[in-house]
């Protein structure tokens, strides 16, 4: 009999499995489809030999987060695999920003506008942990303030401001920029998407993008290969739909958006807290399109091809004006496109000579449309004659998204808009955000604090609660992953 069921195998889930299994409890955890990792799986979309990566491709937090510091990916077998180019934005004429991961030679490539690239940067870069402890943190319990998270606010507020364009004087720094907080699928001037942007902007000079060599699954595989060391079971194919099922466990701990709680808990939870989940925000969504290529992009900026994740939608302002229209619920002539090419550093996505290539635009809420044509075109835009190399492609729309992972409602990835109240108090206004009403029933999805991402922080932190609540375990999980790695 298990101590705890987890439902859900995402990053978060397995996070949570780990820790409570690290801490001599018995673990299940129950996933719906017939393969683990959520919004991390590897599958073959397009052709056989074709490894696509099917929402999660490049990690900025497998080396930064907390849990996967303590975790050590590498001591678990997963290659991480550095691009020289943490990410690229190509504008109209052939001129790109490139963030390398040297933040130097970023200085030196952005000409006038460099050095105030620096002094926004070199304070975070140097003292990236503790930018990371700050924005990984349950928005509780957040580390004492000290000059760099001083200075990470403070470039928040800018940034999230009509300031934003102040220090710039070009256009390829301030779309370089842009470009990185628009993951967040919102107004990348909206503060939540600022911070957001100024983290993984720091990232991109520190750890790196990163791309697990194989493809995400590894991230997944290495997680599960731990929990089942400890005596931890993984059971696929099992959609749950009562907390019923669970009655003997003495803790739940639940991978899932507050949808999916609402559903399997129904009237069990009291009607405030039910009412509350009922009116959390999805925000806007993502058309994923996946491309089997007979060879490279051929960028017109030669650095591009250096680069493992592109952000294809031009300057600032179009950027602004696409995220406006997809929030109105219109569908943007030119959309925001995120481009990963794992090809860059893992020849073995694909066959030999040919290439994968992931990207993903941004549409409105609950949208049925198939853009990979609006995607080729943007891709062309700055690679001309990218389609001549298409080989197949493959198209999940937002509605099918929905469908594939039960947590990205109406095919939002992020699992809850990153409105700036939803970013501090996800799913909703309590002050354990993780613990329902319910005795033993915990939320540890990307729509509790600090939000999406792959960074295991949401399972750690309910994970923390779990052990403390329900089993009287008072050691940091942190601790716990340490000293059994040791």
């Amino acid at each position: 009999m298990a101590d705890v069921v987890v439902v859900g195998s995402g990053p978060n889930g397995l996070a949570a499995a780990v820790i409570l299994a690290r801490a001599g409890l018995a673990v299940e955890v129950h996933e719906a489809q017939d393969t683990i990792g959520g919004g991390s799986r590897t599958a073959e979309v397009t052709l056989p030999g074709f490894r696509h990566d099917t929402c999660a491709g490049a990690h900025p937090m497998a080396l930064a987060s907390p849990f996967f510091r303590a975790f050590d990916l590498a001591a678990h077998g997963v290659d991480l695999l550095t691009p020289e180019a943490s990410y690229a934005h190509p504008l109209d004429g052939g001129a790109a920003g490139i963030a390398w991961h040297d933040l130097e030679r970023t200085v030196a490539d952005l000409g006038r506008d460099g050095p105030m690239w620096r002094s926004l940067f070199a304070p975070l870069v140097r003292d990236w942990q503790q930018v990371v402890d700050l924005a990984m943190s349950d928005m509780r319990h957040v580390p004492l303030l000290s000059p760099t998270t001083i200075r990470f606010g403070l470039r928040t507020l800018e940034q999230g401001s009509p300031l934003w364009n102040a220090r710039f004087g070009d256009e390829i720094a301030p779309a370089l920029l842009t470009g990185v907080a628009t993951h967040a699928i919102t107004q990348p001037r909206a503060l939540p998407a600022a911070g957001a942007g100024l983290m993984l902007a720091t990232l991109a000079h520190a750890g790196g993008w990163v791309i697990p060599r194989g493809g995400s699954q590894a991230i997944i595989d290495a997680m599960v290969t731990d929990l089942e060391l400890l005596g931890g079971k993984v059971i696929t194919g099992h959609r749950v739909d009562s907390l019923d099922e669970f009655r003997d466990a003495r803790a739940v701990v639940l991978d899932t958006a507050p949808a999916e709680l609402l559903r399997i808990a129904g009237q069990r939870l009291p009607d405030r807290y039910r009412r509350t989940l009922g009116r959390f925000r999805y925000g806007s969504a993502a058309c994923k399109v996946d491309f089997a290529l007979s060879g490279p992009v051929p960028w017109q900026h030669p650095d591009c091809a250096r680069a493992g994740t592109l952000h294809l939608i031009g300057t600032r302002a179009e950027a602004m004006a696409a995220e406006r229209a997809v929030a109105a619920g219109r569908h943007s002539d030119r959309p925001y496109v995120l481009a990963i090419q794992p090809g860059v550093v893992d020849p073995s996505r694909a066959p030999e000579g040919k290439h994968t290539f992931y990207t993903y635009a941004h549409v409105p809420h609950g949208s049925d449309r198939d853009v990979s044509d609006t995607v080729i075109a943007q891709i062309e835009r700055f690679a001309p004659g990218f389609r001549d190399l298409v080989l197949a492609t493959s198209v999940r729309t937002a509605t099918e998204l929905s469908t594939y992972n039960a947590n990205y409602i109406g095919g939002d990835i992020s699992a809850g808009a990153m409105t700036l109240r939803q970013t501090a108090f996800r799913p909703a206004p309590r002050w354990n955000p993780y613990a329902t009403p319910l005795p033993g029933v915990y939320l540890c999805s990307s729509s509790t604090p600090p939000g999406p991402g792959v960074h295991g922080m949401s399972g750690l932190h309910a994970a923390n609660h779990v052990l403390r609540r329900r089993f009287g375990v008072y050691t940091d999980p942190l601790e716990l992953l340490a000293a059994t790695n040791r």
